[in-house]
């Protein structure tokens, strides 16, 4: 079954919270259907019931452990299949756990880098077969802005994984396939689930929906690369890319 007359369909991993859940909202305000898929369903089905009644839009859902790459595959492909197209997929999925490297901690970090790289690895091998298929398609890797120097303690495996996933991102633009477009998101301080326990008035921090709209403006214009909010990420991104990491490391 091919999705609604004119819409177009966006896939979206980690849509049951947080980023994901409130891009899935945005985007079907917009009007795009949607393909949702996340470890917890009963949030997700909740979520689609929610979009399809505001804003009409088709919503299908699925399970998915972004950790298990054959899973992704044919929930992947599954999509594809009930809608005919993929017109977007949102590499969002992610987890926040980290500790300092060499103190005992290391399931943490092994997961994180599981779920944050070695998943977006999956979730790219899957879309990018879609779009060489149909020709045409747009990826989008949500990274951050930990990503553009190295982190220290608990944020030193996290930063990494976000780098990583900035670094694929250039490497499929570099290869020019035709049809693609690749786009980098790299938030900065924007309040959801995975950093609920941060200090409410941490400078910048700025709610949800204003995060988000700003990270859905930058998909839509399909950047190559996008710091958001756009102020204070751009000057502050051209400051840490620039600045000694004695500095950096103060300032984080």
């Amino acid at each position: 079954m091919s999705s609604r007359m004119g819409n177009r369909v966006v896939l979206i991993t980690g849509a049951s919270s947080g980023l994901g859940e409130e891009m899935a909202r945005q985007f079907a305000a917009a009007g795009y259907d949607l393909a949702l898929c996340a470890r917890r369903t009963g949030r997700l089905d909740a979520l689609a019931d929610e979009i399809h009644a505001s804003t009409g839009s088709r919503v299908e859902t699925a399970a998915l452990d972004v950790t298990d790459s054959a899973a992704v595959a044919s929930v992947f492909h599954g999509f594809a299949q009930k809608y005919g197209t993929i017109d977007r997929v949102v590499v969002n999925a992610g987890i926040g756990k980290g500790a300092p490297l060499g103190t005992g901690q290391s399931d943490a970090n092994l997961a994180t880098a599981m779920t944050n790289f070695v998943g977006a690895l999956a979730q790219t091998e899957a879309a990018l077969e879609i779009f060489r298929r149909q020709g045409r398609g747009h990826l989008v890797l949500i990274s951050s802005m930990s990503a553009l120097r190295g982190m220290r303690k608990s944020m030193t495996t996290y930063a990494a994984t976000k780098a990583g996933l900035a670094s694929l991102a250039e490497g499929l633009r570099s290869e020019n396939i035709r049809g693609l477009d690749v786009s980098v998101v790299h938030p900065g301080y924007i309040r959801s689930e995975m950093n609920a326990h941060v200090e409410q008035k941490t400078r910048f921090m700025v709610d949800t929906k204003t995060g988000v709209r700003a990270m859905v403006a930058a998909i839509e214009k399909r950047r190559a690369k996008a710091y958001v909010p756009a102020w204070p990420w751009i000057p502050i991104g051209i400051a840490m890319k620039l600045l000694p990491l004695q500095v950096v490391r103060r300032l984080t």
